[in-house]
């Protein structure tokens, strides 16, 4: 028995739907074909969680305290839903976001730990469909015309916990069917999938809104059960499922992408005389594929710097994806005041930049070969960038919109590298011996770390938005700085190999 035909007998099966719906698959399968429905199905499958998770955000000019304004399109509608509405209305979104974003980051650790060791495409699939139920219950206490704090505090806060468990997975799969190369371009599409989801969320929630707050959360968690079903029938965890080498194994065998077989047409071209050095590297291959410990993921090299980086840079993302849509509500734009579904869908601009932001940062950590030095870039860039569309944003709605979207791309292009090229990077490194099955755990240690800082912006923006959104603003940029601090000295290294392959 070879080695492939080894791993295959002890590999979960496929998806169902290709096995039991073999028409589903082409007359001659591909590896490109499996990469590329892989990218597609993991890109609607967090997507949809990003959809599903952007909802509170739209409804916060809703739910909080009413505005003062003279404006035309202020109405009588403007009256808040308690417990949110009163003088401590914006203290206590705040917490609500803090609710959900901590149990988010504290379920990621254990997520990661349980992804790397069972099923990965079941584990997302509960983690989808229990998400949806979960946001769907949140938007049935406008129905049932619920007013208790700690109903929409324990709803989100078991919410928070199922969604953590779609980040891990999703990289995991992902990094499975895709080696180094060009991963940074890759993945910075692919990761275009959270600012995607951004704005479908933002788009639905907004449309709906006029109907009753509920629906705002009714028809994203709808959409996630229904994608939920879509990765459970389609996905394919991992391409020895089906009969493929492992990118990370093919290169440590010193072989090219382009030229990967099926095991069953390199099984031919084994002479049996290499039969016991066959099974021998195959023992020695199942130790190197066991999984990591999470103490010992965190001393690989760079796990912990850009974990701290992803703290600060997360916050600053997440406070915008909070709070992006009620600051545009609060913020006269030439003087007017826009409408909640108006505020909601102009938000966008900030995702739409981010998914240019992300693809951009990709791309770029490819050519150059560094991706600690790009994110620094980004950074450093992204201070300018919301000092202008604080001060100037309100001039005319043209700069506000191009003012955001620079902003978007900026802050954004960053957190996508991180969070995906630089966690399957950490989690492959020839220290770690290329070990695949440590990829789950590495992704959800550094997002994990990052949401605790998603989980502190948010709620810091609703309490230091009531001095002012100046301090608000100074806020994220102090944050900004210390997530390039973090960066420093790796990328300090990466300039010096740099040098040294030069000479």
């Amino acid at each position: 028995m070879t080695m492939q035909s080894k791993s295959l007998s002890s590999s979960p099966a496929p998806a169902p739907a290709l096995t039991l719906f073999p028409s589903l698959k082409p007359p001659h399968k591909t590896l490109l074909f499996h990469q590329i429905l892989v990218l597609v199905i993991t890109f609607l499958a967090y997507a949809s969680f990003h959809a599903s998770r952007k909802p509170p955000s739209i409804v916060k000019s809703v739910l909080g305290p009413t505005i003062q304004s003279n404006s035309t399109n202020t109405s009588s509608s403007d009256v808040g839903w308690p417990p949110f509405n009163g003088t401590r209305g914006t203290h206590r979104l705040g917490e609500l976001d803090l609710a959900f974003l901590s149990s988010y980051s504290i379920g990621m650790y254990f997520a990661g730990h349980i992804g790397d060791r069972i099923d990965l495409r079941l584990f997302l699939v509960f983690g989808m469909m229990s998400s949806g139920i979960f946001t769907i219950l949140f938007g049935l206490g406008y129905w049932l015309d619920v007013h208790v704090l700690g109903f929409f505090m324990g709803v989100q806060i078991v919410c928070g916990l199922f969604q953590s468990i779609g980040w891990p997975c999703v990289v995991a799969v992902v990094g499975n069917w895709f080696g180094k190369s060009k991963r940074g371009l890759i993945m910075g599409i692919w990761a275009s999938h959270a600012s995607v989801g951004n704005i479908i969320g933002s788009v639905v929630a907004s449309g709906v809104l006029e109907f009753g707050w509920g629906w705002s959360f009714v028809v994203p968690g709808l959409l996630i059960i229904i994608v939920g079903i879509l990765v459970f029938l389609l996905l394919v965890v991992n391409p020895e499922d089906i009969g493929f080498f492992h990118p990370v194994r093919e290169i440590e065998m010193g072989l090219e992408t382009d030229v990967m077989q099926n095991h069953e047409v390199q099984s031919l071209q084994k002479m049996e005389s290499e039969e016991a050095k066959l099974l021998e590297s195959d023992s020695s291959d199942s130790d190197s594929s066991s999984a990591i410990g999470f103490l010992e993921a965190w001393k690989l090299p760079g796990v912990a710097s850009f974990s701290f980086c992803l703290f600060f840079s997360k916050l600053v993302a997440y406070t915008f994806l909070y709070w992006l849509p009620f600051y545009i509500r609060h913020t006269a734009v030439a003087g007017v005041h826009i409408s909640h579904r108006s505020a909601g869908i102009l938000s966008t601009i900030f995702d739409i930049g981010g998914v240019l932001g992300g693809i951009l940062a990709g791309l770029i950590s490819d050519i150059i070969e560094a991706r600690a030095f790009t994110s620094i870039i980004f950074l450093t860039l992204s201070i300018p960038a919301l000092v202008l569309y604080r001060v100037y944003g309100s001039v005319s709605m043209f700069i506000n919109i191009a003012l955001m979207f620079l902003a978007g791309l900026l802050v954004n292009g960053p957190y996508s590298l991180i969070t995906t090229a630089v966690a399957a990077d950490l989690a492959t490194q020839n220290s770690n011996g290329g070990n695949s099955r440590a990829l789950a755990t590495v992704s959800a240690i550094i997002d994990g770390t990052g949401s605790v800082g998603a989980a502190l912006g948010p709620l810091l923006a609703g309490y230091v938005s009531s001095r002012g959104w100046n301090s608000v603003f100074f806020m994220l940029i102090m944050s900004i700085f210390c997530a390039a601090l973090f960066l420093i000295r790796v990328a300090r290294t990466e300039i010096r190999e740099k040098l040294n392959t030069g000479k």
